[in-house]
């Protein structure tokens, strides 16, 4: 069996890896070919073009590189002709072109991971009818905005709630992530974690060290330290100037990962994004923020069509978690509800219940199942074929 198979981001690399591995414990005679990353490499992937090719900054480059790009999808369509199977992983505007002209051809497609059609325009569930098969999805809820189409969409569960192991003892998680970062014992730990791009931390910053130190003002103690994980050096800089200006402020900045510091934590500032289902899935109590450009807000805001933006929230339908977007979000704000969040999490035993349900939900073994159903979408085309 030969899978083509394209990736254009380094999570869509991870994505496909486990893909990948998953397609051949199950059927060991099968090739993979297609555009990916080292982990999709490492998978047995035989590289077409450089994942490099899909790398740009900002919204102009990719309209200036356009000829550039569709030229590539019509190469990678040619190249692509003969597979019994194309599978697109996320990176939704170039992978859903390159499916739509190999499901011309009668190859069966396939797209992973759902757009946020649910936040954002809802037309696209008819676009993507036109160039996928079969549709993967991460979240529960999403098969439902396709009910009008014809395409067969599939929950497979998130790779992360595989990842991380459903939490029976935090006490003694926290314990040992706070030796690994060399955190107190009794010390009140908070993550912050205000993105993972340079340009997201740089316009998140003050706002966080001004919660910081509201939130230490608020408790009335100096045993509290607060952790961001950074792994970007120019972000980490940035960070640690800014930090000048908040001497009371007992921050560490470490290029341990995410997951570690939020086990650490006892409650946790995030930044809305993947980082809270984290957050939730390690049982972190949150308060959930965003600040985007006041132009940018305008714009997002005329085309978003859901009133909640936190992955929790969304997940569990009602407001599982405190969310405080653009000028709602004040550190006076955030620090009174990380201090409520904190409180709940210590008094209220049924706090984590909805957490928990969440990441039982989640929790599919999200590569088999993504496996079973391309085998399945290829076997029905090799029947209807003969």
């Amino acid at each position: 069996m030969k899978v083509g198979i394209v990736a254009g981001e380094a999570s869509g690399d991870v994505l496909g890896a486990q893909l990948m591995q998953a397609l051949r414990r199950q059927h060991s005679d099968v090739e993979f070919l297609g555009v990916g990353g080292s982990q999709m490499g490492s998978a047995g992937l035989v590289s077409l073009e450089s994942m490099d090719r899909f790398s740009f900054n900002g919204f102009l480059e990719p309209i200036k590189r356009l000829p550039e790009l569709l030229g590539l999808i019509a190469s990678l369509a040619d190249r692509l002709a003969d597979v019994d199977v194309m599978i697109g992983v996320d990176f939704n505007v170039f992978n859903l072109k390159l499916e739509k002209k190999l499901k011309a051809r009668g190859i069966p497609t396939v797209h992973y991971v759902s757009p946020s059609v649910y936040a954002w325009r809802r037309g696209r569930a008819n676009r993507i009818e036109r160039c996928a098969d079969l549709l993967l999805t991460l979240y529960p809820f999403e098969p439902s905005y396709y009910d009008d189409t014809r395409i067969r969409t599939v929950f497979v569960g998130h790779p992360l709630a595989d990842e991380i192991e459903q939490i029976h003892d935090r006490a003694s998680m926290r314990e040992q992530a706070r030796q690994a970062l060399g955190l107190g014992t009794n010390s009140v730990v908070v993550a912050l974690l205000p993105g993972s791009r340079y340009s997201e931390v740089n316009f998140h910053k003050e706002l966080f060290l001004e919660t910081c130190v509201r939130f230490q003002m608020n408790l009335d103690t100096d045993q509290c330290q607060f952790v961001i994980p950074c792994r970007i050096e120019k972000a980490s800089t940035s960070l640690q100037l800014e930090h000048q200006y908040y001497p009371t402020v007992d921050l560490r900045i470490t290029d341990k990962s995410s997951q570690l510091v939020l086990a650490a934590a006892d409650v946790a500032l995030v930044k809305s994004g993947t980082s809270t289902l984290e957050a939730l899935l390690l049982r972190t109590p949150m308060v959930v923020t965003y600040r985007i450009g006041w132009l940018t807000y305008a714009i997002v805001r005329s085309m978003l069509h859901t009133p909640r933006v936190a992955l929790p929230n969304i997940l569990a339908n009602r407001e599982l978690v405190p969310e405080f977007i653009q000028h709602r979000a004040t550190a006076e704000v955030l620090a009174s509800h990380l201090e409520s969040e904190l409180h709940r999490a210590t008094t209220d035993k049924n706090f984590f219940a909805e957490y928990d349900h969440i990441h039982h939900t989640l929790r599919q073994n999200n590569a088999e199942r993504a496996a079973n159903a391309v085998l399945e979408l290829v076997a029905n085309n090799t029947v209807a074929g003969t």
